[in-house]
C-alpha cells in the first residue's frame, strides 16, 4: 500500500486499520453537519480566526455558515463555489475547491471521496493522547497544498485537519459536534446574492 508509519505504528496493521475507519465513516455518509474554526495564518501576519456551522451533501455540495464574522457564507454547489463577504457587501465566484485552489481542497474527504493511498503520500501517523495525528504529503504537484494534518479518534472520526499552502500559509480547521446522514434541505446549496453586492467572477 505504500504506508508509511512512524515507529509507534511498526510492525502491526493499527495505522492501516484507523484508516480504513475514517474512510468508511466518510465514504458511507451522504450528508453532514459539524461546527468549525478555522485559524488561518499567512506567512509573515497574525494568524486570523473563524468559525460557524459547516453543512455537507453528496455530491460535493457545501455550505460554510460563519458566526464569526457574523453574516459570511460559502456555498457551493457541486460545481461552481460562491464566498460572500458581508464587510466588503461582495460575492467572488470560482469553480469548486479542487478546482479553483481554495484551501478547502483537502476536506475533500468529508463529501464521501476519501481513499488516503490515491490522495496523499508519506502517510504517517503518530498517537496523540488517545487521539491518532495523521500527517501526509499531496500525491501530486498541483494541488494548492504542501503538506497536510488529520486529528482521528480511536472511532474515525476526523476533528482537525491542518493544510500548508504552497505558499507556506496555514489553514487550522477544528471540527465539533459532528452529525451523520442529518436531514438537510437541498435548497440550502443553491447561493443568491445578497441585494447590491458586487458579483466578482474569478479570472474575469
Amino acid at each position: 500500500m505504500g504506508l508509511l508509519a512512524v515507529p509507534a505504528f511498526a510492525g502491526d496493521a493499527k495505522l492501516d486499520t484507523l484508516l480504513k475507519s475514517v474512510e468508511a465513516r466518510y465514504n458511507h455518509a451522504n450528508s453532514l453537519q459539524v461546527l468549525f474554526r478555522e485559524d488561518y495564518t499567512p506567512v509573515g501576519h497574525a494568524r486570523k480566526r473563524e468559525s460557524g456551522m459547516l453543512l455537507l451533501r453528496k455530491p460535493g455540495r457545501m455550505r460554510w455558515e460563519y458566526t464569526a464574522p457574523q453574516g459570511k457564507l460559502i456555498v457551493c454547489d457541486g460545481k461552481n463555489m460562491w464566498m460572500y463577504t458581508p464587510a466588503d457587501n461582495r460575492v467572488d465566484k470560482m469553480a469548486s475547491p479542487s478546482e479553483s485552489g481554495d484551501m478547502r481542497a483537502p476536506l475533500a474527504f468529508l463529501l464521501g471521496k476519501l481513499h488516503f493511498d490515491k490522495e496523499f503520500s508519506n502517510i504517517a501517523g503518530q498517537p496523540e493522547g488517545p487521539d491518532t495525528r495523521i500527517t501526509a504529503g499531496p500525491k501530486t504537484d498541483n494541488l494548492p497544498y504542501s503538506a497536510v494534518e488529520f486529528v482521528v479518534t480511536p472511532e474515525g472520526r476526523i476533528r482537525e485537519v491542518k493544510a500548508t499552502g504552497s505558499d507556506q500559509a496555514v489553514y487550522d480547521f477544528t471540527f465539533d459536534q459532528e452529525k451523520l446522514n442529518p436531514p438537510i434541505d437541498g435548497k440550502l446549496f443553491h447561493f443568491e446574492a445578497p441585494k447590491g453586492a458586487e458579483i466578482v467572477e474569478a479570472g474575469g
